[in-house]
């Protein structure tokens, strides 16, 4: 049974579970042709935070499979949450961040190696790819004299929502464990460090009545909003009931820059690496396998980074980019805010302040995170770092027409007034045009046989995928023209 989120910060107790264009940047180019999103996970959960200044908007995506009555949630936050600062988001919210910052495959074309006048670029072609509840033995003790103390009580949408604190964590984990909730070994001993700095706690349940009435089948992210110095994100709840390891994304929003962690190394997945075609029919396998040797390679503590970008463009576009209501409902509020006016004091009048930033700069975080490799939450700073990156991947067609260069360049110029024009227009003797022709077909031949083989190199490096495996698969399904010490060395398995 797959959690709402197996994080902290979003800590489940769920059946039987507490789970307690704005800078210059190279033009990429090419063809979007698939994404490496969420969906190619069978455990990720997703988060979103807009954080401007102290103020906090987050979403926690709910991925939750089972009975809706045997859902509840437990989040620690910094402060109390009242009933205005909580929302209940549409699942499209965290899908269109997936989708727009997700890992891409590009496409580009190979231009005619025979090709003098007129050079093609690359052409783009568009692919269409594109455990139960316990049973109350008792009556459960009042609250106060476990050290428990309710903030708040309301409800939003289908979920009802308290705000608890505690003074100590068994008193906490009783008082849990005698609202029916049954808690995994261990959960005392990682409440207190949150008890200890004085958060709070965000619990939710499922009102059936309610979430009858709304018409979904499936239950919706849930958005809470606070102001607090304090920036990050509990993961070490969400271990209790973690079965291996867990895959988190986190879409980070910001009106400055790159939101970076402060305590673990964060890494560049791969990028910018040429791959063979076939990988296109099978990106969605190809690059979890990219992804799990690149955490093996560094040894499981560490975040990944996906894709860092300013929102209003993209390069190549993996879907649209997200309308000024779309991230409204990501929590972006700091857009189309009226620019301060100038500050009397006194007789003096000060400079105004620093007008609102107009942008939104999105960081895309991977975690993939278990109880031996993760032991501190995730803390984030805000920084000005505004340098773009994402995770992009390459496959190239070979050209498939004639490569018979000079055979093409007389039928394309046929007679004496045509070949004076191409002398004309190139500035040399026809001769000389037929000579330089002559090797060109087969040197576009020899730079496939070195780029088939550096694509192999690539993707058994990238995945530990045997490379005689690659190379073949490049015989058999790449299209002609095929160098031919290609096929000799690698032939056609049919």
């Amino acid at each position: 049974m797959i959690s709402l989120l197996r994080i902290g910060l979003m800590a489940l107790i769920a059946t039987v579970t507490l789970c307690i264009h704005p800078q210059p940047a190279h033009a990429f180019c090419g063809f979007y042709v698939a994404k490496a999103d969420t969906e190619l996970y069978n455990q990720a959960s997703q988060v979103a935070i807009a954080r401007d200044g102290n103020h906090t908007v987050l979403t926690m995506g709910n991925d939750y499979q089972g009975e809706v009555s045997d859902f509840a949630m437990v989040v620690p936050v910094p402060t109390v949450i009242t009933e205005d600062q909580v929302d209940v988001a549409e699942s499209i919210v965290l899908d269109r961040l997936d989708a727009f910052s997700a890992p891409r495959l590009v496409e580009y074309f190979d231009s005619d190696p025979c090709q003098i006048m007129r050079p093609l670029a690359n052409r783009r072609l568009s692919l269409s790819v594109a455990d139960g509840v316990a049973e109350a033995t008792a009556a459960p003790a009042p609250p106060s004299s476990l050290g428990v103390t309710i903030e708040e009580q309301f409800s939003v949408g289908e979920y009802d929502i308290l705000i608890l604190s505690a003074k100590e964590s068994d008193g906490l984990e009783t008082w849990l464990r005698q609202n029916q909730y049954q808690l995994p070994e261990g959960a005392s001993e990682v409440l207190a460090p949150y008890i200890r700095q004085k958060m709070k706690f965000f619990v939710a349940k499922v009102n059936l009545d309610e979430f009858d009435s709304t018409g979904y089948q499936s239950l919706r992210p849930l958005q809470i909003s606070y102001d607090s110095p304090k920036f990050m994100l509990p993961i070490r709840l969400g271990m209790l009931n973690a079965d291996g390891d867990q895959d988190l994304i986190v879409y980070l929003l910001s009106p400055e820059g790159r939101i970076e962690l402060t305590n673990y190394r964060t890494v560049n997945v791969p990028t910018d690496i040429d791959l063979p075609l076939f990988v296109q029919d099978d990106f969605g396998q190809v690059y979890p396998e990219m992804f799990q040797r690149r955490y093996e390679q560094e040894n499981k503590n560490v975040a990944f980074l996906e894709y860092a970008w300013d929102m209003r463009s993209c390069d190549p576009c993996s879907a649209p980019v997200l309308t000024p209501e779309e991230l409204e409902a990501a929590g972006v509020g700091w857009l189309d805010q009226p620019t301060p006016q100038p500050r009397r004091s006194g007789s003096v009048i000060a400079p105004p302040r620093r007008p609102r930033p107009s942008s939104i700069f999105i960081s895309r975080l991977h975690v993939r995170y278990s109880r031996d490799k993760f032991p501190e939450d995730l803390m984030f700073q805000t920084t000005s770092n505004r340098q773009f990156f994402q995770g992009r991947y390459v496959t190239r067609h070979a050209f498939t027409g004639s490569l018979d260069c000079p055979a093409r360049l007389r039928e394309e110029y046929p007679d004496a007034a045509a070949r004076q024009r191409l002398e004309n227009q190139t500035g040399q003797n026809y001769r000389v045009i037929i000579d330089e022709a002559e090797d060109r077909g087969q040197r576009y031949l020899r730079s496939l046989m070195t780029r088939f083989e550096q694509e192999s190199q690539n993707l058994a490096r990238l995945t530990g995928r045997d490379i005689q495996e690659i190379r073949q698969r490049i015989s058999d399904e790449v299209p002609q023209p095929t160098p031919s010490p290609w096929l000799i060395r690698y032939p056609k398995s049919s």
